[in-house]
């Protein structure tokens, strides 16, 4: 390999090397057993909510499309990380094309960044129903829920877009190894033989864009509903109105806690262990679909009272 070919912007290498636990390669396939089941419960929990929403009539109601917008979502997300994660720690298949990573790191931001929208549209739905009661119906018509998801897959799509074309144009040189099980754009991009200050700048403008505004739009929104609600005389219609956000709450924190913490650590973070990193990024993908059907499952009274039914008749 020349430094001619570098300048010519020449590929070194097609393929990126994915990784497991570090020092833990010879427990793989032990580990493999848990992370078979997170993505069985995932993708089980996520299809019952959305099959659930769909077949019962009295739970076509924002509240719940919204619902079953995340859980599509989640399902996703699953989808997307569960053939390379599992191809790792079940047969020991480590290596990825460059198409097929940029792909995956497209769909995973894609999804991420739609999850976060979505959590941004489930807080406008409890703050409409709680400060603005007698007009939700009318705020929050099936029309309006369509528009609103369509703008948020919309805004997703176009943000991410330019990504994986951004990433092709460079030279990959040296090693390769990824420290997740999947693609990250802040991964791969620093693999690049290039300057990636546009990359790393754009990058960052996504974030805020995206995770940055929805987040302080949530924050907005339960300082609002908090207001309301204290405003309420009565203790228990305070303790009824907060306990319709608690799902949502839980979802928020799940979501957004370990996607910024991955954040820092892949910007900022260049002395923590490479084991942290690697716990991080699992939690960050795997947790919230596995524990959001778990979470409205048994705070949602009706979601849980048809789970009951459909299991157990």
């Amino acid at each position: 390999m020349t430094l001619g070919s570098l300048a010519n912007g020449s590929s070194i290498s097609s393929t990126f090397l994915l990784s497991g636990i570090p020092g833990l390669e010879h427990m793989h396939i032990w580990i493999s057993i848990p992370l078979c089941f997170i993505y069985l419960a995932s993708i089980l929990g996520n299809c019952t909510i959305v099959f659930i929403i769909k077949t019962e009539p009295s739970l076509h109601e924002p509240m719940y499309l919204f619902l079953s917008m995340l859980a599509l979502t989640d399902l996703g997300l699953s989808l997307c990380t569960l053939p390379t994660v599992l191809g790792i720690f079940l047969i020991g298949v480590r290596d990825i094309s460059q198409d097929a990573c940029f792909a995956q790191l497209f769909f995973i931001h894609c999804l991420s960044f739609l999850e976060s929208s979505v959590l941004l549209s489930m807080a406008f739905d409890r703050f409409v129903a709680i400060c603005r009661p007698l007009h939700y119906a009318s705020i929050l018509t099936n029309t309006v829920i369509g528009r609103i998801g369509l703008a948020s897959l919309g805004r997703s799509v176009a943000l991410i877009f330019p990504l994986p074309f951004m990433l092709k144009r460079f030279p990959y040189c040296g090693s390769l190894v990824l420290s997740h099980s999947y693609c990250l754009h802040q991964e791969v991009m620093k693999l690049a033989c290039a300057d990636i200050k546009d990359n790393s700048i754009y990058g960052m403008f996504v974030i805020v864009s995206t995770v940055g505004i929805d987040s302080l739009l949530i924050l907005f929104s339960y300082a609002l509903i908090l207001r309301t609600v204290l405003s309420i005389a009565s203790k228990a219609e305070r303790l009824k109105a907060l306990n319709t956000c608690v799902s949502h709450i839980c979802a928020v924190l799940l979501f957004y806690t370990p996607m910024i913490g991955l954040s820092i650590i892949h910007r900022f973070g260049k002395q923590a262990p490479h084991l942290v990193q690697v716990i991080m990024g699992f939690v960050y993908l795997l947790f919230p679909p596995l524990m959001n059907p778990i979470i409205y499952s048994v705070k949602t009274k009706q979601i849980r009272d048809r789970v009951t039914h459909v299991f157990c008749d």
